[in-house]
């Protein structure tokens, strides 16, 4: 496996075409007094367009990101691009973090310290690891796909052939949102080397037998309720990732604020700048519609196996994120081993609550090392 060293450096040019295309922004009219009921409200978008066009620093997050060693190599076929950050200690483990859509590279920034060297953040030496944060293929530097099949599965292919070509023989893997579907499947197709999977999510739900509901504390009530919220109001952006990525391309590609509008529709809540910096990552790239086909692909996954993982699992769950129920968790997946919950941090909890989330992951690995 070839490795090239690689530096985001985004052109002047690239990014006055964006500034043009943000000032010529036709706004859409919008109904009064329905909230976010129809979507995103139009204030919040051209509140956030316009601190795009005139506050928005991206030269500072460019330099963020920079400031860890990046790499490009090919496997399968499919341009990888990937952070990877060693560590100051002798026997780290290395660790595979996997971000998921509308997110980037970027969930992980505010971790990479406390994960690499937990020594300068007050932990224990012997929790270091070797870290790689790479790009799901069609996704922002990985650059679009080009083939069909690029689901969960191949993805999880890719990573093991990456960490094999790192030369590293024994290693975790941990995952949020679209990572943690990606991150178990590692566990199942590498388990001769995955010593365990950490994940934000299990994405199990109620079978819609009668036996599912019986018996359900309050907490899990109150969880289900979150969850079909979600899906009633929240997830067209599934159904027409799913369906017809390729239709939605069209629109992504072309306007820098329907890119934002789709994109922040899942991050919100979040800061401008980790906002900005996640929508900058995809219309640089042009990945908006590689990235939609991942839904795609693995909704039409056919080959997908049904059996439980045996790789040792755990889940941290946090309080605003939609939260997995554990009696649904452990019905569907194998050997979850640890499990905790938070109260506080949501969806990107690697960036709202980076010190919940590298302690726990540094806990869950640390009998597996």
């Amino acid at each position: 496996m070839q490795l090239q060293p690689f530096q985001i450096n985004i052109s002047q040019a690239e990014l006055d075409d964006l500034q043009a295309r943000l000032a010529r922004t036709r706004w859409p009219d919008e109904l009064p007094g329905v909230g976010r009921a129809y979507g995103v409200p139009r204030d919040e978008v051209k509140a956030l367009a316009e601190y795009w066009q005139n506050g928005y620093d991206w030269h500072r997050w460019e330099a963020e990101i920079n400031q860890y060693p990046q790499f490009m190599t090919e496997i399968d076929g499919q341009n990888i691009h990937f952070l990877h950050v060693k560590s100051p200690e002798p026997n780290a483990l290395p660790l595979i973090l996997t971000h998921g859509w509308p997110g980037s590279v970027m969930e992980y920034l505010d971790v990479i310290g406390r994960l690499s060297n937990p020594r300068a953040f007050g932990g224990d030496p012997a929790d270091a690891f070797d870290l790689v944060i790479p790009s799901v293929p069609g996704f922002a530097f990985s650059g679009p796909t080009h083939e069909t099949g690029w689901n969960s599965r191949r993805v999880a292919q890719a990573w093991a052939t990456l960490m094999a070509g790192l030369g590293y023989t024994r290693y975790g893997a941990v995952g949020n949102d679209a990572g943690s579907l990606i991150s178990p499947e590692v566990g199942r197709y590498d388990p001769e080397h995955v010593v365990g999977v950490h994940v934000t999510q299990l994405f199990s739900f109620p079978s819609g037998a009668p036996s599912d509901f019986e018996n359900l504390t309050e907490d899990e009530g109150r969880r289900l309720a979150v969850l079909d919220n979600f899906w009633k109001n929240l997830s067209g952006f599934n159904a027409i990732q799913s369906s017809a990525p390729q239709t939605l391309a069209y629109a992504l590609l072309d306007s820098p604020a329907g890119q934002l509008a789709w994109s922040a529709q899942l991050l919100d809540g979040q800061e401008p700048d980790f906002v900005l910096t996640n929508v900058m990552l995809y219309w640089l790239t042009g990945t908006a519609g590689s990235s939609a086909r991942f839904y795609y692909e693995n909704a039409h996954d056919s080959d997908h196996p049904t059996t439980p993982t045996t790789t040792p699992t755990g889940v941290a769950v946090f309080r605003n994120d939609f939260q997995t129920i554990r009696r649904f968790a452990e019905r569907d997946h194998g050997n979850i081993v640890h499990w905790s919950e938070f109260d506080r941090g949501g969806h990107y909890a690697a960036h709202e609550a980076p010190d919940l989330l590298a302690e726990d992951v540094r806990l869950f690995f640390r009998s597996l090392r």
